[in-house]
């Protein structure tokens, strides 16, 4: 290689003759490697690739005459080809971030690969190949860690490594040794290979202290010995650095990463993790204050570090319940932070321009010299190089716009790290003096409670109680910092007893949970909104406290704002019930957390005025359907003999869910009908119906989804589960009560084959459709009416049930039933499942009844509906004082009186 030309093209010499200016390192390869000009002017016009790369050590070997010969002087040729490529393609031809980090991952990984390849061949001829007791052959899964692993390597970087293999067993050649020392030997060569000074200079520096237990650790280890190790020892800071491990070399890929994920991230929301990395980065930062570094851009206040953590933190906190997250790079998970509204997107668009700047600089930092650091130099012409290198005419400039990116970093940092609980709150010695009640008494008073005894004797319970006491130190100071800030929460909400009650309900219910605990301390205006939720509803405040996994959604303000894409959110929840599979625990607790997740949203927007008792009828139905719709697949591919692909199977709902007037709380009245004439179907799709309704009710560790009712099927409790499609026709045209066909009028397709779903509105409707005698329907249907009244209408006349009572809602849905009954003979247009206030009008217009009549009749029964909603949302029965609901009734009174005559 020495007689290749010293001098590079002259179209090229200005771009190398720039580079140079700023890297000594380049100066010196130029210098004294012949060959290195040549190299960079074939090259430099382009990104270098990982074939370049490769081509550029066979040719080596070629020369060398072999493998073994070329593999250490090959390699850190390779080096200084890549470097100095780098060099001048960053300086002169303003090459992107992404390409130089890329550029360098790839050196790493192509450098690993070769090197372990060589080495490995000659361990095997000496020794056999590893193998497990059953005689699979083992290798070598190398971890790239840190910056490798994330695919962000600087350009004079060590590598982090850490190296494992599959099992344990001992070699197949004539001289045997254990795997373990196979790989040992192995990992030791592979090491000095790469880090090994020669005169061709070095590799990489390989830093092996991120491996368990570190330097008093063995280098390598079985995946057994890792996930012990994970279990019993694995700490914190390893569950960050684990972050960005990405697998180099190894087929088992996969296996290792089903061990590493649980330990890193968490099933659950792990606010947890912000205490943790605030800890070790108040170490970091105590360390760079010893050693007066102030000015270095990777671990000084504002540096890339602290990008890094504020990156990493939300990974650790959200990454085991959205996979998304577990990307690597940095500004990648950035960008997947601001989709999510985590971080807002002009904060990820500073710390995005504060990491390519600060990256950018360290580069330059180590093209002088090829050292590895991070340090701005203290020589005036050193810094006067690194500034005009950033594109400064002095470095006063360049530490200018240095310090307005790292007072940016800083802010946002603050913002994600700070600890509200620091600040000492006035109502400290009140909580920590709880049990002497007479003293809490006149400070509750003085903040507006009407029972300030009541709340202190509740307080002084807490305060006392064996949960209380027993509590770890680091959970019972949390908890402690937020109870004087839930008192004051509490007590500027209306109604501030009952809210403060709700609120100490839930943190009983979440104190033992360091990491909600953990959510609240960190994010004031979580709890600010808790707060309001609790004194808004106690249904939802119940809600909450049975189900504090939702005390995320408090931290995104934009779900008061976005309308639910179901068609998305169908897709995302299917898609993420699919990668589970076939982890049936965990997808039915995924269905559980996401559909109470949508719920609770549509409760923050329906308390926020947001949404009409009828909207909010409509989205709850339309969830219902998809949690239905999903639930049938994955029950079907349980059933161990299925005797076709799809299933020829429907879910039919009834009552509310088929009205699509569901409410938080309502059960779903459904029905299962199949239509296959296999000999078998009968018994197999009464398996598939048992299973759909055991997967929809069953209390499972995310709670339930829904509570069913499978009464309104043909027969009623007596009557098989599931029914075929014309055994239901028959039974609805032969033998079904007048009460039967009143509940028809309500029911529709929700989920399975669709084809059945049109089969069975065809029935639907022909039943509806059928002649009725006037007097009878209307004797049959006030007989019915009469029966409902006397079991569940009020009987003392104080309070008027809105559901039960004359003029309240039965009483709107009998008066449509009979006319759909009725009349739908005639007038098809009613036989539509449009809804009662849809129906009211419809029947107006064909002159049934007065139109006037019926649009009063349509406004009541929105009226009576929102009255009924109210109730529910404070768990209070659906009665209220007869003179709020006199006007709303006079219309369905008179209806009633036109249609019924009495």
């Amino acid at each position: 290689m020495s007689s290749l030309p010293h001098a590079a093209p002259s179209g090229l010499a200005p771009a190398i003759a720039e580079a140079r200016r700023y890297s000594r390192y380049l100066a010196r390869m130029l210098d004294s490697q012949p060959w290195l000009a040549s190299a960079l002017a074939a090259s430099i016009e382009r990104p270098l690739t990982a074939a370049d790369m490769q081509a550029f050590i066979a040719a080596r070997e070629a020369a060398s005459g072999g493998a073994d010969a070329a593999l250490r002087p090959s390699l850190r040729q390779l080096r200084t080809w890549v470097l100095c490529h780098l060099i001048v393609r960053d300086l002169a031809l303003a090459a992107p971030l992404t390409e130089v980090t890329e550029t360098m991952t790839l050196l790493a990984e192509l450098s690993v690969r070769h090197a372990h390849d060589v080495l490995r061949a000659a361990l095997v001829e000496r020794y056999g190949q590893p193998l497990s007791p059953t005689g699979w052959e083992q290798e070598l899964i190398v971890i790239g860690m840190g910056k490798l692993g994330g695919r962000e390597l600087n350009v004079s970087s060590d590598i982090d490594l850490i190296f494992v293999y599959p099992e344990d067993g001992d070699t197949g050649g004539k001289k045997v040794i254990s795997n373990f020392e196979f790989f040992e030997r192995l990992g030791k060569q592979l090491i000095q290979a790469l880090a090994e000074v020669t005169e061709h200079g070095q590799v990489f520096r390989v830093d092996m202290r991120l491996r368990p237990n570190g330097d008093s650790g063995p280098l390598v280890c079985s995946f057994d010995m890792l996930e012990n190790y994970f279990v019993t020892q694995g700490r914190e800071w390893e569950r960050y650095a684990w972050i960005k491990a990405r697998v180099m070399l190894g087929e088992r890929w996969t296996e290792l990463e089903n061990i590493a994920r649980p330990f890193v991230f968490r099933k659950y929301l792990d606010f947890g993790a912000i205490n943790a990395m605030r800890d070790l980065h108040a170490q970091i930062r105590r360390e760079v204050a010893r050693r007066d570094r102030a000015n270095n851009v990777k671990l000084g206040p504002g540096g890339i570090r602290e990008i890094e953590f504020i990156a990493q933190v939300f990974q650790l906190i959200r990454g085991g319940r959205d996979g998304a997250l577990q990307v690597r790079p940095t500004l990648k998970v950035l960008a997947q932070l601001a989709e999510r509204g985590i971080l807002s997107g002009a904060a990820v668009k500073e710390l995005g321009a504060a990491y390519t700047f600060l990256r950018r600089l360290e580069h330059r930092l180590q093209y002088l010299d090829d050292a590895q650091t991070h340090d701005l130099p203290a020589n005036p012409a050193d810094q006067a190089l690194i500034a005009q290198a950033m594109g400064f005419d002095a470095p006063a400039a360049l530490l200018a716009a240095l310090d307005g990116h790292r007072a940016v970093v800083s802010r946002h940092f603050d913002t994600v790290f700070g600890d509200p609980s620091e600040v000492d709150h006035s109502l400290d010695a009140t909580w920590a003096n709880a049990k002497d009640v007479d003293s809490v008494v006149p400070v509750l008073g003085e903040l507006g409670y009407r029972h300030p005894a009541r709340a202190a004797e509740r307080l002084a319970s807490i305060h006392a109680s064996p949960r209380y006491r027993q509590m770890p130190n680091n959970i019972k100071s949390r908890f402690d910092a937020l109870i004087p800030r839930v008192i004051e929460a509490a007590a500027t909400a209306p109604d501030a007893d009952d809210t403060l009650a709700r609120c100490l309900d839930l943190m009983e219910a979440i104190g033992g949970r360091g990491a909600y605990l953990a959510l609240l301390q960190q994010y004031p205006q979580a709890l600010r909104r808790v707060a309001d939720l609790m004194s808004a509803s106690r249904w939802g405040a119940q809600f909450l406290t049975r189900h504090p996994i939702l005390l995320d959604e408090m931290l995104d303000a934009r779900n008061l704002d976005t309308s639910p894409d179901w068609k998305a959110f169908r897709a995302s929840l299917g898609a993420e019930l699919e990668a589970l599979e076939p982890d049936m625990e965990r997808q039915m607790d995924v269905m559980r957390e996401q559909h109470h997740a949508q719920v609770f949203r549509l409760l923050t927007q329906d308390l926020a005025g947001l949404l009409t008792v009828e909207k909010l009828a409509d989205h709850l139905s339309e969830l219902a359907d998809i949690m239905l719709d999903l639930t049938v697949p994955l029950c079907w591919r349980r059933i161990k003999i299925r005797h076709r692909e799809d299933p020829r199977f429907a879910v039919i709902s009834y009552g509310k869910l088929g009205g699509k007037e569901l409410g938080y709380a309502s059960d779903l009245d459904i029905v299962f009908l199949f239509d296959d004439d296999a000999p078998e179907a009968a018994e197999v799709y009464t398996r598939l119906a048992q299973r759909t309704n055991t997967w929809l009710s069953s209390q499972t560790a995310a709670g339930q989804l829904f509570d069913t009712d499978l009464r309104l099927r043909p027969n009623g409790e007596s009557g098989l589960i599931v029914t075929s499609l014309e055994a239901f026709r028959k039974y609805q045209l032969e033998s079904a009560w007048v009460w039967e066909h009143q509940a028809l009028t309500r029911a529709r397709f929700s989920a399975g084959d669709r084809a059945l779903g049109a089969a069975f509105e065809r029935i639907r409707c022909e039943v509806l459709c059928l002649p009725r005698e006037l007097e009878r329907l209307r004797a049959d249907v006030l007989a019915m009416r009469r029966k409902m009244r006397d079991a569940h209408g009020s009987k003392s006349g104080e309070l008027f049930d809105l559901k039960h009572d004359s003029g309240g809602l039965i009483d709107v849905e009998f008066l449509i039933q009979y006319l759909v009954l009725g009349h739908s003979h005639d007038h098809i247009a009613l036989t539509g499942n449009l809804g009662n206030i849809a129906l009211l009008r419809i029947a107006g217009e064909l002159g049934l009844i007065p139109a006037e009549l019926a649009a009063a009749c349509a406004d009541s029964y929105r009226e009576l509906r929102r009255l009924q909603h109210r109730q529910r949302l404070n768990d209070r029965l659906s009665r209220v004082d007869p003179a709020e609901v006199e006007a709303a009734r006079k219309p369905v009174q008179a209806l009633w009186q036109k249609v019924f005559g009495e």
